[in-house]
């Protein structure tokens, strides 16, 4: 995977009047952490920080006053309301170096007719190499059938990464579509009935 460049400045005032006034700047504040380095805190371009952490588990490759640093960030607050960042976390990491990381799970194919999927876990956690992490994990379901699941262990991982997961965890289930549908309606009238005594 190719990393992503972002050029920071130094960040010298903390603390939210601060933080907003970097905002209203467009820029983002941020942090850099790791390999024993006292933080490092900067300030980012808001809009092409926004974008490059649309990607999964990217690699940052980020600008300094002494230099360059490789980083994936481990923390992005945001605010849901705005859908800005107004935080993030960056561990810095080095070519070679393994770390953890959660990878989002992307189901393709169909169960047999008459079934349906249940996603029971929506990210796994992986260790990989830092500069060559997975942005996802193909669970591939085509023509199971129900009553059958897919745990941890039968995800295929890119070579030279390594489930940290249970292999026994439940990822898919796969569930009768008529049944599930009975069970579903049959809780919503418990719910509703609750309600209504309560």
């Amino acid at each position: 995977m190719s990393s992503i460049k972002l050029t920071s400045q130094p960040r010298n005032e903390f603390g939210k009047g601060a933080a907003r006034r970097l905002r209203r700047a467009q820029l983002t504040p941020a942090v850099l952490y790791g390999h024993g380095s006292d933080p490092i805190h900067i300030a980012l371009p808001a809009h092409d920080t926004f974008m490059a952490l649309k990607h999964s588990n990217a690699l940052f490759e980020i600008e300094l006053e002494s230099g360059t640093e490789l980083a994936i960030a481990k923390e992005v607050q945001r605010d849901p309301i705005r859908d800005v960042v107004e935080h993030v976390d960056f561990l810095i990491v080095k070519r070679g170096e393994k770390v953890h990381v959660d990878v989002e799970i992307i189901v393709v194919g169909e169960s047999a007719p008459g079934t349906m999927h249940l996603v029971e876990e929506q990210t796994l956690s992986v260790e990989a190499e830092a500069t060559n992490l997975p942005t996802s994990l193909e669970v591939d379901i085509t023509g199971r059938e129900a009553g059958q699941h897919v745990f941890a262990g039968d995800v295929i991982l890119p070579e030279g990464a390594l489930m940290l997961t249970p292999a026994d965890r439940d990822v898919i289930t796969i569930v009768d579509q008529n049944k599930a549908a009975s069970e579903t309606a049959d809780e919503a009238e418990e719910t509703a009935e609750e309600s209504t005594e309560g």
